[in-house]
């Protein structure tokens, strides 16, 4: 029998909004570095993004800049806290990908759809209303008080929705931020959307889809 979870959890920026992390690093620094520097500098900038949420709670304006300023310092690039701040800004313009809206649509009509997001409370709802899908809650980081992976967020979504890890299904592209953090926290139903982020981890246990399109066929809709 297909499992119908009380809620359907997911990550917003990378699994439902397109991330563009990349490509704001490329609008900055693209016509002085190297395509094989460029591609560094973009693995960096990720890894330093993630070693910056791990430590306690701090605006994600912060987190940007500090993770920009050290990844300039790796790669030999002069550091501008503009360059930061152009990047941050950019965050709430950032639609969904394009299979997003109506595979979320198509799961709404039968289950309530809930966010837990790396996000200031100010950034997040640009991006929400571009999904094009009606969210039963949305929970930031700035309202949890830390980030993914670590488990304090999924603890308060948990609480917030009155149910337990086995009442949820979790949806993530990335196993670093989440689909790790909902193994250890008991949450058995779980979906990993192959964006080609992270290679699979069969570990962790999920179902993979390769887009939200495949969504609904997990919950047999």
């Amino acid at each position: 029998m297909t499992f119908r979870p009380k809620f359907i959890t997911f990550d917003c920026y990378g699994t439902l909004t397109f991330f563009d992390m990349a490509g704001a690093a490329r609008r900055i620094y693209g016509e002085t570095l190297s395509e094989p520097a460029m591609q560094l500098f973009i693995k960096n900038f990720a890894a330093c993004r993630l070693d910056e949420v791990l430590g306690a709670w701090k605006p994600y304006a912060e987190i940007v800049h500090n993770a920009l300023e050290r990844t300039c310092k790796k790669n030999g690039v002069t550091f501008r806290e503009e360059d930061a701040f152009q990047i941050y800004n950019e965050v709430p313009t950032w639609g969904p990908h394009p299979d997003v809206p109506a595979g979320l649509d198509k799961v709404a009509k039968e289950i309530p759809l809930v966010i837990l997001s790396n996000a200031m409370n100010s950034q997040i709802m640009s991006n929400v209303e571009k999904l094009g899908a009606p969210f039963y809650k949305v929970i930031t980081a700035e309202e949890t008080g830390t980030y993914k992976p670590q488990m304090n967020g999924f603890e308060y979504m948990l609480d917030v929705l009155g149910c337990g890890p086995e009442d949820i299904t979790h949806v993530s592209s990335s196993f670093r931020y989440d689909l790790m953090t909902a193994y250890d926290l008991g949450i058995r139903s779980k979906v990993w959307v192959n964006r080609g982020h992270e290679p699979a981890n069969p570990f962790y246990g999920y179902e993979e889809i390769k887009d939200i399109s495949g969504l609904p066929g997990v919950f047999g809709l």
